[in-house]
């Protein structure tokens, strides 16, 4: 039943975060929004139809005030009348599109165009950052996404991924909020980041920006990028350190407020409560969980063998529970997976056959997404090296190659959810018997 169990704490993680009950919950008690003449809506995110319904449903008393678009994934539908949710980018493809531009443009107009009265509201959840591109004049589209490629390739956090985002942008780091020439924006955010740093989710279109172009350029020469950057991109930091290109705003008017209404905290703490219910002794190590994701199963794995070997930090049956996000750094040859899969596969190994018994590991992202794959993750135990061996498969190379998806894929294993809808980052759970 461990596998089966694994399965049921994700899901009760995910559960903990549909946006459409945290957004109408969050508007339902707001009566500047409730009653403002008009309320424009925009945003961007993987969560963004759960939200905009949420968001339907909180002002259903008076629709006909409500105008907007979402950035979101092609195939996201929602049954909404007044908010439109808008094609960004092709699903299970995360990166920056034309189509995407469009929209950002859209509703820096539409924010523009806010009377002295009215209200805003941004619907931002992970993903935002690619689903929301607008780049800063003189960089094209292509360049941007040159830069994001090689930020990615060479093990980037993502702070300094959205430093740098932010810098190159005419919406993030603050910028969207600039454009608002309204009463109030309210922004209703979904964190996908560790901390839940308002400044970084989604590249923080509505927040504050604390980073500079220096900042943007440190993270350049700390990655050796200056020389296999596209010109553009370059001149333009430059240009900004050089006080040529106004800075993002380090603070914002009054009128703009942001609200986290669900994180990987409030995942975790359902997962908790789900496992508790199934009769586990849960070790929370909660939402901050960052870094190389083999560095991060090695650790994980000392912990597994503690409670096996001494009972310690607790006895079994025990839930060991952890979040955050983690990177793979990827060589110059590689093949298919993600952070979550090779976390699995990673600990599987560091485990082995014998510390395996008894053991099982679920690692997923709660959008149902890890990396360039169908899958959200992969839930395993000791019957899947057992089976990898059947094929006669060799483990070590799969995982040396960044290959995990290859290797549950025959040996089973993957965790194929879809998109849930919503996106706190990562859930993993390790169930010792």
């Amino acid at each position: 039943m461990s596998r089966e169990h694994a399965i049921e704490l994700f899901r009760a993680a995910v559960d903990a975060v549909r946006p459409e009950p945290l957004v109408r919950a969050a508007l339902e008690s707001d009566a500047v929004v409730r009653n403002a003449p008009r309320v424009i809506v925009v945003g961007a995110g993987k969560a963004g139809a759960g939200m905009a319904a949420g968001l339907e449903a909180a002002l259903a008393h008076r629709l006909d005030s409500v105008s907007g678009l979402v950035n979101v994934p092609e195939g996201v539908r929602a049954n909404l009348k007044r908010v439109r949710l808008h094609a960004a980018r092709p699903a299970g493809v995360n990166e920056p599109t034309a189509a995407g531009v469009t929209g950002a443009e859209e509703m820096l107009a539409l924010l523009s165009s806010a009377g002295p009265n009215d209200v805003a509201v941004c619907l931002l959840s992970g993903g935002g950052s690619a689903l929301l591109p607008a780049p800063a004049h003189g960089i094209g589209l292509e360049d941007k996404l040159a830069v994001t490629k090689l930020l990615h390739k060479c093990g980037a956090t993502i702070d300094e991924m959205n430093c740098v985002r932010k810098h190159l942008s005419r919406v993030k780091g603050g910028r969207l909020a600039e454009a608002f020439r309204g009463a109030r924006l309210v922004s209703l955010v979904i964190s996908d980041v560790v901390g839940d740093p308002l400044d970084v989710i989604a590249s923080g279109p509505t927040a504050p920006d604390p980073t500079t172009f220096d900042d943007a350029l440190a993270v350049f020469d700390k990655f050796s990028l200056r020389a296999s950057a596209p010109a553009s991109v370059l001149h333009h930091l430059e240009a900004g350190a050089r006080g040529e290109v106004p800075d993002t705003p380090k603070a914002l008017p009054a009128n703009v407020e942001n609200r986290v209404i669900g994180s990987n905290r409030h995942a975790l703490d359902a997962a908790k409560r789900a496992a508790e219910t199934l009769g586990y002794r849960v070790l929370d190590l909660g939402s901050f969980v960052e870094g190389e994701t083999r560095e991060v199963a090695t650790a994980v794995a000392g912990v597994v063998r503690s409670i096996r070997a001494h009972a310690e930090p607790l006895a079994p049956p025990a839930c060991v529970l952890l979040g955050g996000e983690t990177t793979v750094t990827l060589g110059a040859n590689f093949g298919r997976g993600g952070r979550n899969q090779e976390f699995a596969l990673a600990l599987l190994l560091k485990l082995g056959a014998q510390g395996m018994r008894g053991v099982t590991v679920l690692s997923a992202g709660t959008d149902g997404e890890d990396g360039p794959t169908d899958a959200a993750g992969a839930v395993a135990d000791a019957r899947t090296l057992a089976s990898a061996v059947q094929h006669q498969l060799n483990a070590n190379d799969f995982l040396r190659r960044h290959d995990a998806y290859a290797l549950f894929d025959r040996a089973g294993g993957l965790l194929r959810t879809g998109l849930t809808g919503t996106n706190v980052m990562d859930v993993r759970a390790v169930l010792v018997g």
